[in-house]
C-alpha cells in the first residue's frame, strides 16, 4: 500500500529556518523501552518519543509555535500585544521559549501547585505569572485568563490552546508523521495523554489516516482528584477542550496517581530515563495495553523529561516493583 502524506500548509514562515532555535522544534527520537516490561511477549514492541528534546523541553513547543505562527497569520497577534493563556507549566514554557525568540511577552494563568522548577523557568524566561488555586485546577486557571483577556481584548493574544486547531495541526503535520517514519509504517497502537487533547487528536487522526488498523488510545487520571499534571479526567471536568472528539479514541485507559509515580522511578532505574509525570503515565498506559497482545508496536509520547519534577518526594520512595540489571 502506498501512502502520500500531504505537505504542511505554509503556515510555519521562513523565520523558523532563519531561527535555529525554532527549527529545532519536533523531529524528536524515537527510544525502544525494553526493559521496564520484561514480561511482554517477544513479538512486541514498546516506544516512547523523546519530547524534551524540543528546545523549551517539552511536547507542547509544537503546538506553541504553530498557534503563534497561526495568530500572526490572521491578524490576531501584532507587534506589542502580549500572548496570554492558561497553563500546567509546559505550554507556558513554549509560549515564553518561542515568545523570546519571536519578540513577544507573555502572560500565564497555573495552577499555584504547580511545581517550583516550572515557576522559576517560567520566571526566567519573562513570564508574567498568575497563580490560581490549586483545588480547582486547570478549569480556574482558564476562566482567569479569559477574563483578563476579556478586560482588554486589544492587549493580549489569546491562543486559547484548549480550543485553537492550530494545537491539532501541529501534531497532525508533525508529530503523526514522524511516528509513521520511525516505526516505518509499523506502528499498531498509538497512546497519549488527554490534557488539551491536541497531541492525541493530531497524532492519532493522521495515523489513522495512514492505516485505519492503528489504534488510537487516550490516558487519563483514573478520577478528578489526582497528581498527573497536564492531564484531565474528561468524564468529570468542567472544561472539555474543544478540539477533543471523544469518538475518535477505540480506548481510554485510566492510570492512578500512585501508578505514574512508580513508572517514573521504574523508567529511571531501568531505563535510564529521567520522565515526567504525565510521560511516566502515558508508559503505564502503553504498557497496559502492551501485555494483552501477541504482537504489535505501541508508541506513547514522553511528554517531558523530569527536569521540572525533581523537587517532588515521590522519588525518595523505595520501589520494590523496579528490579535493578544484572550488569555486563
Amino acid at each position: 500500500m502506498t501512502i502520500t502524506l500531504r505537505p504542511a500548509p505554509a503556515l510555519l514562515s521562513s523565520t523558523e529556518t532563519q531561527e535555529p532555535l525554532l527549527a529545532m522544534i519536533g523531529n524528536t527520537p524515537l527510544i525502544p523501552l525494553r526493559k521496564i516490561a520484561p514480561d511482554l511477549r517477544p513479538g512486541v514492541e514498546v516506544y516512547g518519543k523523546a519530547e524534551w528534546y524540543n528546545p523549551g523541553g517539552s511536547v507542547k513547543d509544537r503546538a506553541a509555535l504553530w498557534m503563534i505562527r497561526d495568530g500572526e497569520r490572521r491578524g490576531l497577534l501584532r507587534p506589542g500585544m502580549r500572548i496570554a493563556d492558561a497553563t500546567s507549566g509546559n505550554t507556558g514554557i513554549a509560549y515564553a521559549t518561542v515568545g523570546a525568540v519571536l519578540g513577544y511577552k507573555v502572560t500565564l494563568a497555573l495552577p499555584e501547585n504547580a511545581s517550583p522548577e516550572r515557576k522559576r523557568i517560567l520566571n526566567a524566561l519573562g513570564a508574567e505569572l498568575i497563580l490560581t488555586d490549586a483545588q480547582q485546577g486547570m478549569d480556574l486557571a482558564i476562566r482567569t485568563i479569559r477574563d483578563l483577556v476579556a478586560s482588554n481584548p486589544d492587549a493580549y493574544f489569546y491562543p486559547d490552546q484548549y480550543n485553537n486547531q492550530a494545537n491539532v495541526e501541529a501534531h497532525y503535520q508533525g508529530t503523526g508523521p514522524e511516528i509513521w517514519e520511525q516505526t516505518d509504517g509499523r506502528i499498531t497502537h498509538f497512546v497519549a495523554g488527554l490534557g488539551t487533547s491536541g497531541t492525541f487528536m493530531g497524532a492519532g487522526r493522521r495515523l489513522r489516516e495512514l492505516n485505519p488498523a492503528i489504534k488510537v488510545i487516550g490516558m487519563q487520571p483514573d478520577g478528578p482528584y489526582h497528581a498527573i499534571e497536564g492531564v484531565k479526567h474528561m468524564a468529570t471536568t468542567g472544561m472539555v477542550p474543544g478540539i477533543y472528539d471523544p469518538d475518535l479514541a477505540d480506548e481510554i485507559v485510566e492510570i492512578r496517581s500512585e501508578t505514574a509515580f512508580e513508572t517514573a522511578r521504574c523508567l529511571a532505574r531501568q531505563e535510564g530515563l529521567m520522565v515526567g509525570i504525565s510521560a511516566a503515565a502515558n508508559v503505564a498506559a502503553a504498557l497496559e495495553v502492551a501485555r494483552r497482545l501477541e504482537q504489535g508496536v505501541v508508541v506513547t509520547i514522553l511528554c517531558d523529561s523530569a527536569a521540572k519534577y525533581l523537587s517532588d518526594r515521590f522519588w525518595d520512595e523505595p520501589d520494590s516493583a523496579c528490579v535493578d540489571g544484572d550488569g555486563i
